[in-house]
């Protein structure tokens, strides 16, 4: 493969130089950012020889090449003109053709930013609420003992300290300090402020009226002050002399913003977040089926465009001021439709691969994770995903009309967190049941009705070339292969690749193999063989095996934006290594917590030097067991 035709034909169908904003690559896809994505075309660089798949996520145009990335790479930056990776925006500014990055999705970036990593202490807090629902429900406990009374704070601690935790969060997204802002929410919810706004009297503040509002449980009002913080933290700071920063910028800020967000900031978004919860209530209440069969039918393209990520606040403010919500049901019909329609496509489908991948995928969706099925699947055949779309709306409108609410909010809108629609009425429960299982038998009904087109024979050699382009340098490609036993690199739980949420590794795309959901957090050599490449930030392994097999250890997802942070290299690219050899080190708690899964595929990305790949059968397992071997 002539890597630098491909850099060429890359650039040229990414849309031209002009187009590109900034370029950078991890250990298998370049990584554009993109003045104009529909400039892209998206559909023949997918059938470009050496180009695996296309794919957007996060903003990012991403284009998957394998192994040999970093040449292409080279190549690609070699070709062009401007630096790939710095900000070109004076000279879009003097041609006008740089397009400016569009507002809604920079607000749903930063929402998405916001919320995601608070999402295991809302959902962890959520489901302890749903477990003391059901408890209650079956009479196991009563509720008004002091077991029920600690287990419920337990449950409502988040939810009722919301501000704080969403300040942090939303302070390290916007760049400012996390504990001012943290202190900016503790200060509006101190238990003096609240007492005095809480008895009915007028209180002011230097003269200045104080608007009486509750800031407990809510998100848009300690937002918006964090945001305004954030401009006058860092004004602050520029005007103040290095040696008075820690003791100016944290005192000015709270004096000017803790009072500012008593008087306007709190009492607006409190304005609007009441506005918001009672929009959506009044909605559903008086167009309950339209609005129930709408977003049931569309849930699954918001998840595509991440516009999703625009309803959290509106879930979290509803659950908060009038304790339940209705969007969770309808993203729960949304994501069993998928896992339906992936069922479909395994009970039509002729091809052993596809449905052992389409059974293995709906379960995955119907337990919550749809990117599997949704991305290798339904939106691979396309009528599936379309069958998918209308079961949402069918159950959706079920959901509707018999009015099924969620009361916790949970992570994942699948079948574990049922536990959210229990209520005093055990219907609710039964209704949301109901609506999955109509979900799922429309859309695997429709999808075997409309059927799809599966590859024919004559196809399947075309996409060999794109897999023969992960091959490197390190091994002769006309090798013959030979059977390789893989060792576990990692100590964790097994998993299958259809469960890691991208598409590039649960398609199978990069090659096959296995994800380890990692307890502990070291990378240890598989293989007897070579480290070829070690990706800048730490995140993922190239190794070869003596016997030739290439690998890849990759470990997160998305965690090349981290840039290294809570990675620990151990060795460097060209190392021999043995099986046991300590290759990586990283901080699986730090990097959890800062939004991103831990969970880390480890393939055979040369497999067409293989026929399979054969289990060990473990679903747990620890460092230097046999986790599969490839049989050539």
């Amino acid at each position: 493969m002539d890597k630098q035709q491909l850099s060429k034909d890359i650039l040229k169908l990414v849309g031209g130089e002009e187009n590109i904003d900034q370029v950078t690559h991890c250990m298998t896809r370049l990584r554009f950012n993109l003045n104009d994505n529909q400039k892209a075309d998206k559909a023949t660089l997918k059938n470009t020889p050496g180009v695996m798949g296309v794919m957007e996520n996060g903003g990012q145009f991403q284009v998957i090449i394998g192994n040999d990335v970093p040449v292409v790479y080279n190549a690609l930056v070699g070709n062009m003109s401007k630096s790939p990776t710095t900000d070109n925006a004076s000279s879009g500014a003097s041609t006008g053709e740089k397009k400016k990055r569009n507002p809604i999705s920079a607000l749903f970036d930063f929402i998405s930013g916001m919320f995601t990593p608070i999402l295991p202490a809302i959902t962890g807090a959520g489901m302890i609420k749903g477990i003391v629902a059901i408890f209650v429900a079956l009479g196991w406990l009563s509720d008004t003992s002091s077991t029920y009374i600690i287990l419920s704070a337990i449950g409502d601690g988040a939810f009722y300290f919301l501000p704080i935790i969403l300040a942090i969060s939303a302070a390290r997204k916007l760049g400012s300090n996390m504990y001012i802002a943290a202190a900016l929410a503790a200060g509006i919810m101190h238990p003096t402020i609240t007492a005095l706004l809480a008895d009915g009297h007028n209180s002011s503040f230097m003269g200045i009226t104080v608007i009486a509002a509750t800031y407990s449980s809510t998100v848009i009002p300690i937002v918006l002050a964090v945001w305004i913080a954030s401009y006058v933290e860092k004004a602050v700071d520029r005007v103040t002399h290095a040696s008075l920063k820690l003791l100016v910028v944290p005192t000015v800020t709270l004096l000017i913003m803790v009072p500012l967000t008593l008087m306007t900031v709190g009492p607006l978004g409190t304005v609007l977040g009441n506005g918001l919860s009672g929009g959506i209530s009044w909605l559903f209440d008086n167009m309950s089926i339209f609005a129930s069969i709408l977003i049931g039918g569309t849930m699954s393209l918001l998840i595509i465009t991440g516009m999703h990520y625009a309803l959290l606040p509106i879930v979290v403010g509803s659950m908060t001021t009038l304790g339940y919500d209705f969007i969770i049901p309808l993203m729960f019909a949304a994501n069993l439709a998928q896992g339906g329609a992936a069922f479909g496509v395994g009970l039509r489908s002729r091809n052993s691969k596809t449905k052992s991948l389409a059974y293995s995928t709906g379960l995955t969706a119907i337990m919550g994770i749809t990117e599997p099925a949704m991305y290798g699947i339904n939106m691979k055949f396309k009528k599936p995903f379309i069958a998918a779309l209308i079961g949402g709306a069918i159950a959706g409108g079920f959901m509707g009309i018999f009015n099924v609410k969620s009361y916790v909010i949970t992570g994942l809108a699948g079948l574990p967190s049922v536990a959210a629609f229990i209520s005093p009425a055990i219907s609710t429960l039964l209704y949301a049941l109901a609506g999955g299982l109509i979900a799922i038998v429309a859309a695997a009904v429709l999808t075997y009705i409309l059927g799809f087109q599966e590859e024919n024979a004559s196809e399947q050699p075309a996409a060999e070339p794109a897999k023969s382009a992960t091959t490197t340098s390190v091994v002769a490609e006309e090798a013959k292969a030979q059977d390789e036993q893989v060792f576990s690199p990692i100590t964790g739980e097994v998993k299958p690749l259809s469960e890691v949420p991208d598409p590039a590794f649960s398609e199978e795309i990069m090659g096959k193999g296995f994800a380890i959901q990692p307890s502990e957090g070291r990378v240890v050599s598989p293989i007897n063989g070579t480290v070829f490449s070690l990706s800048k930030s730490g995140h993922a392994i190239g190794l070869v095996s003596d016997t030739g097999a290439e690998m890849l250890i990759h470990i997160g997802i998305d965690t090349v934006k981290l840039k290294g942070q809570f990675f620990s290299p151990k060795v460097q690219a060209g190392v021999k290594v043995a099986v046991g050899d300590v290759l990586m080190e990283f901080d699986r708690e730090q990097i959890e917590k800062a939004g991103y899964t831990t969970i880390t595929p480890v393939i055979i990305t040369n497999m067409h030097q293989y026929e399979s790949i054969e289990s060990a059968g473990r679903t747990t397992i620890k460092e230097k067991d046999l986790l599969f071997t490839a049989k050539a």
